[in-house]
């Protein structure tokens, strides 16, 4: 893989903008299109119960950075001071340090090693057992129910709080042009929403393409949309997914 090599960043926001840059840094020449971004819910949409009873619950779960932010600004309305009684678990070391910067609280996070999906913050031993405790997980609208679903197995009674929606948009001409030729060296996708959105512009060329991703579910649904060459970066961090894209190149 050349050191001029384009490599399509899919993730949007401050995630998507960490990957760029720790992608330019290691030599390859990133491209972000414009397919999804992050907005915060209005004041009318958001459940207002959870917030002001926050300091009713044992543990609070953030699942990405931007939930973290839209948390800290939504908790600085309603409490001057944070109650101490919440556990914070954020989902990667990115959102546990934006819970920090934000809020002053240290939020445990799951195994480097194990990644930063649902599956390993579950994998905590903290939360093996949730008996009667009451659980907050903030996030944005849609996406995956694991969390919520899985701890309430535990004994938990899980509250699911969305703080933000993903707006999905349709490629310009360049990006789609790329996406209909496989004009691009490799492409990282980091969510199984904006998968099953991006697909649908992506032709034969581009679904020959490697496509790294930073989960083997996400692999798994992106072989039944008909990638055929996937990878499997440990995790969604800037330096798995770098990684990753490396080992392409070494193949």
């Amino acid at each position: 893989m050349s050191a001029a090599s384009r490599i399509l960043v899919t993730r949007p926001g401050e995630g998507g903008e960490r990957l760029a840059q720790a992608l330019s840094e290691a030599g390859f020449t990133p491209a972000r299109p414009a397919l999804m971004h992050l907005q915060p819910l209005g004041v009318d949409e958001v459940k207002r119960a959870p917030l002001l009873d926050v300091d009713q619950y044992d543990v609070v779960v953030v699942t990405s950075p931007f939930a973290a932010e839209c948390l800290v600004e939504w908790l600085d309305r309603y409490w001057p001071q944070l109650p101490q009684g919440p556990r914070f678990y954020a989902l990667g070391v990115a959102t546990a340090a934006t819970l920090y910067r934000g809020l002053d609280v240290k939020a445990s996070v799951p195994d480097p090693g194990r990644g930063t999906t649902s599956e390993a913050l579950l994998a905590m031993r903290s939360l093996a057992r949730l008996d009667g405790q009451r659980v907050l997980v903030v996030g944005g609208m849609g996406g995956r129910q694991l969390l919520a679903k899985t701890l309430e197995t535990r004994g938990a009674r899980a509250t699911k709080l969305a703080l933000y929606q993903r707006v999905y948009t349709a490629p310009d001409a360049t990006v789609a042009n790329w996406l209909a030729t496989g004009d691009f060296t490799a492409m990282t996708v980091t969510s199984g929403e904006l998968l099953e959105h991006l697909v649908i512009w992506c032709g034969q060329a581009a679904l020959n393409k490697p496509l790294i991703v930073s989960s083997q579910r996400l692999a798994t649904l992106a072989d039944t949309m008909g990638f055929a060459s996937l990878y499997v970066a440990q995790g969604a961090t800037p330096e798995a997914l770098v990684t990753a894209v490396q080992e392409v190149g070494d193949t």
